[in-house]
């Protein structure tokens, strides 16, 4: 009876265990589809933005790396063309340096010839080198040929002009040179400022464009290389979406036969469980029951051989008949071995059992 009752109680725990189970399948199964549904929404949402922005990132990775190579197209060109102009100037500076020297020294030795003259020390000056370098200009200068035909015989041999109205003449010519010569030093003196200025300008231009094209370089470069992570990020989360998306879709076809199949499994189980508890429900139900005691207590094992007789209907039949115990003179004679008295042990013994 207590093992019965045990099996009662597993089968009905089992069952409570494996309803919750079912609940919680068939739960997953009411807002397991609506889940997938808008996941798969989501994504049907997610994947062309995703392939949007993927392309315009492509395109803008594209367009800096030609930009890149335009930046440092025109960085090598701002050098090239610095490196020109520098040279330009330098040269330049070496014509200027060696023709203001020129001047300044003719322009000198001009200065002198004239003061000679002035201060009647013409002799003693043509014998000087200064003399020398005046008739070198005097041949090189742009100047009429009697000026220089005059200036020429006079540096050749003063004397023969006479003091007064020669050396006056010939200073008059001299300082009409000199004047030439500081006009065409000052001329050249201003184009070679202005050439600094130019070049000063151009240099700072060409320096500033170098540095921004190199800023512009490193920026570029560093933007290429994020968005380069961006996008390899991108086809990533593209890739596991559209994954994600067909098994969601998978999932979800299988998902309504699924649960169609677990609920037919839960209703022959529960069916079978149901009938497990009525069959104990009965045996127990039988087993409490007076004849069924009875019938029980009849097969109980130990009983003495001499019993068996009585199980036959003549045997029982005599023991009705019989009506009142045996006398004490047959006890150890009749009694002790007859049917009947093996029959009242026995009662006895099943009404003093439990």
């Amino acid at each position: 009876m207590t093992l019965l009752q045990q099996m009662q109680n597993k089968v009905t725990a089992e069952g409570k265990k494996e309803k919750e189970l079912f609940d919680k399948f068939m739960c997953y199964c009411t807002t397991g589809a609506d889940d997938l549904a808008a996941s798969i929404g989501s994504a049907d949402t997610k994947i062309p933005q995703v392939e949007a922005a993927l392309k315009e990132g492509e395109a803008t990775k594209l367009q800096l790396q030609a930009d890149i190579k335009n930046h440092q197209a025109d960085k090598v060109e701002a050098k090239e063309a610095l490196a020109k102009a520098t040279a330009l100037r330098e040269k330049e500076a070496a014509v200027f340096a060696k023709d203001s020297g020129d001047l300044k020294a003719n322009i000198g030795a001009m200065q002198k010839a004239i003061d000679a003259i002035e201060k009647g020390m013409a002799g003693a000056f043509l014998q000087t080198a200064t003399a020398s370098s005046v008739k070198r200009i005097c041949i090189d200068a742009d100047m009429s040929s009697a000026d220089r035909d005059q200036v020429m015989a006079f540096l050749a041999n003063g004397e023969g002009f006479g003091y007064a109205p020669a050396s006056g003449q010939i200073t008059g010519i001299l300082k009409e040179m000199q004047e030439t010569m500081d006009a065409d030093l000052a001329g050249i003196t201003k184009t070679e400022q202005d050439g600094i200025a130019n070049y000063d300008a151009l240099a700072a231009a060409k320096e500033k464009q170098i540095q921004a094209n190199t800023k512009a370089i490193e920026q570029k470069i560093e933007r290429v290389g994020n968005l380069g992570v961006e996008i390899e990020t991108m086809k990533a989360d593209l890739s596991d979406t559209a994954q994600a998306m067909i098994e969601d879709k998978k999932f979800l076809g299988d998902l309504d036969n699924q649960c169609k199949t677990k609920k037919a499994e839960w209703e022959v189980r529960s069916k079978t469980r149901t009938e497990e508890l009525l069959a104990l429900a009965d045996t127990v139900k039988m087993l409490n029951d007076d004849d069924a005691l009875e019938l029980f207590k009849k097969t109980l094992p130990g009983q003495p051989r001499c019993c068996r007789p009585l199980r036959s209907p003549a045997t029982r039949c005599a023991s009705k008949l019989w009506g009142h115990s045996p006398t004490a003179t047959t006890r150890t004679s009749t009694w002790t071995s007859s049917p009947w008295h093996c029959e009242a042990r026995n009662s006895a013994s099943i009404r003093s059992s439990p």
